[in-house]
């Protein structure tokens, strides 16, 4: 049975943004919604795990968010289920049953409600499936929408390309979401040049510039044409950038309707982390940003 698109709410307006992106993400994948509430408890003296503010909160936030969805998306149907905390570890389980778990954010300021910044961030990096951050603010209000008759065709899907480690998780998940949005995508790769130090023996360390970007450009070519021959539905933007890949990646999902990014899954007991350039661009970036763990 397919996965479901899951969304985690807690009634703020960070979270029933997210809310009606996972209802639209649904129903392009033709996937099943579910809503989930996560509340961290603490069990009074007669062990009953669960206060009735606690309730109260859990069903307020769901039927707000049911509501929410209804107007966005009348015909479809969802399921609601909410789940015991700490908050962290709820969420990272339902990540475990979902095509794409889809969370509120708010960006530089930090995430609201339950998805605290240690919260949310912690989700983003234990998680083993894809995790979506919706913002609620004026740049992604459209976000994930059908485009409006006064604008030809969707906004673009960014995919920050690794051309060191192109991983098959992240390249297919992006290809997916412009098909399903009938959009563009648009590979971002930024290259540095070599420092001296790094070469071995017999590399070519003063080539220039120019020569340096047109092989990084062939690579990129050489790397798309198996995903192009897969998703030949799918028109493709080929951007290069010198220089640290945050900057570029941040100026290419300006006005995007999804930015892509990688997260490598650490084995073992190493704290998990959800490397540098994820995590500058999960705070700077104003469109919806999904985050795809791969070996």
């Amino acid at each position: 049975m397919p996965l479901p698109v899951i969304a985690a709410v807690d009634g703020s307006a960070e979270s029933l943004a997210a809310a009606e992106w996972a209802a639209r993400e649904a129903v392009r994948r033709k996937r099943s919604l579910r809503l989930v509430h996560a509340w961290s408890w603490h069990p009074r003296q007669d062990g009953e795990p669960a206060t009735a503010a606690q309730r109260l909160m859990a069903r307020r936030a769901l039927r707000q968010a049911g509501e929410r969805i209804g107007r966005a998306c009348p015909e479809l149907r969802f399921e609601e289920e909410q789940v015991q905390g700490p908050a962290t570890e709820a969420l990272v389980r339902a990540a475990e049953q979902a095509d794409v778990l889809v969370l509120g954010s708010r960006g530089l300021s930090g995430f609201t409600g339950f998805l605290v910044g240690s919260v949310a961030l912690g989700v983003v990096a234990r998680a083993g499936r894809p995790v979506v951050l919706v913002r609620a603010d004026g740049e992604t209000a459209g976000a994930g929408l059908p485009a409006p008759p006064e604008r030809s065709g969707r906004r673009d899907v960014v995919l920050g390309l690794d051309l060191a480690d192109p991983c098959e998780e992240v390249i297919d998940f992006a290809f997916e979401a412009a098909r399903c949005g009938e959009g563009r995508l648009r590979a971002v790769h930024a290259w540095q040049s070599p420092a001296p130090f790094s070469l071995g023996p017999g590399e070519i360390g003063l080539i220039d510039g120019p020569r340096r970007a047109d092989e990084w450009r062939d690579f990129m070519a050489a790397v798309l044409t198996p995903w192009r021959e897969k998703y030949p539905g799918v028109e493709v933007v080929e951007t290069l950038a010198e220089g640290r890949p945050a900057a570029p990646l941040i100026r290419a999902a300006s006005g995007a309707d999804l930015l892509v990014v990688g997260r490598r899954i650490t084995p073992g007991p190493v704290l998990a982390r959800t490397g540098p350039v994820t995590h500058v661009v999960v705070h700077h970036v104003g469109c919806p940003v999904a985050v795809v763990p791969h070996e």
